[in-house]
């Protein structure tokens, strides 16, 4: 039988190829796929989440961290498809208009996927009319909002405002975030709730959507 307490450590060093080959052994052996999601591997995620917080490991891991949970994902999420199992909510995230940066919104995607959300990315330079779309076309009930500059931050608002305009603010949640976003930003545009780091991102969704 696969020893699958070598998961937790294969998922904390950013080993991906290890990842993947514990999650084909597992699963070869009859091992259900919710329970390696549920058993092994968010709570190896959630236990990278709380060494970020105590600055016992940094984002460079973290991203390695994400990869490897996504690498095994890859193989997990369509057998969960199509045993019904529906996931922990979904997500529409992307780098508000104007603004090209993506290193903490593919974090913060990341560490939502390995969470149990299904993660929609629309990228960077994401006008209102996309997150509205995702809304419609994808039955996301949450959408997550990141800029980096400051001359981009309105942008936030220009989302949450459309989505008041089309009817559609009461069937969502809206997270923000990015280094210039404050907590008084997001109550000022009327936000559901603000993150400044990808795990407390992904405590914040879940949340959100309970």
């Amino acid at each position: 039988m696969t020893d699958l307490s070598k998961m937790r450590d294969a998922l904390l060093s950013g080993d991906a190829n290890t990842v993947v080959s514990l999650t084909n052994a597992a699963l070869a052996e009859g091992v259900s796929p919710s329970e390696l999601v549920n058993k092994h591997m968010v709570p190896a995620l959630d236990e990278a989440g709380s060494k970020f917080e105590a600055n016992e490991i940094f984002v460079p891991e973290l991203l390695l961290i994400a990869r490897a949970m996504k690498a095994g994902l890859q193989i997990i999420r369509p057998l969960l498809a199509q045993s019904g199992a529906e996931p922990v909510g979904r997500v529409a995230i992307g780098t508000v208009k104007g603004d090209l940066h993506d290193i903490g919104k593919n974090l913060v995607a990341s560490m939502l996927e390995g969470g149990g959300f299904e993660v929609i990315d629309l990228g960077v330079d994401v006008a209102p009319d996309k997150f509205l779309a995702a809304i419609k076309e994808k039955r996301v009930n949450l959408i997550a909002l990141s800029a980096l500059l400051t001359t981009t931050m309105p942008f936030i608002k220009a989302v949450i405002d459309a989505l008041k305009e089309a009817g559609l603010r009461d069937q969502v949640k809206v997270m923000i975030g990015g280094a210039p976003v404050t907590q008084d930003f997001a109550n000022e545009v009327g936000a559901d709730g603000y993150s400044d780091n990808a795990n407390g991102a992904v405590g914040l969704a879940r949340r959100l959507v309970a």
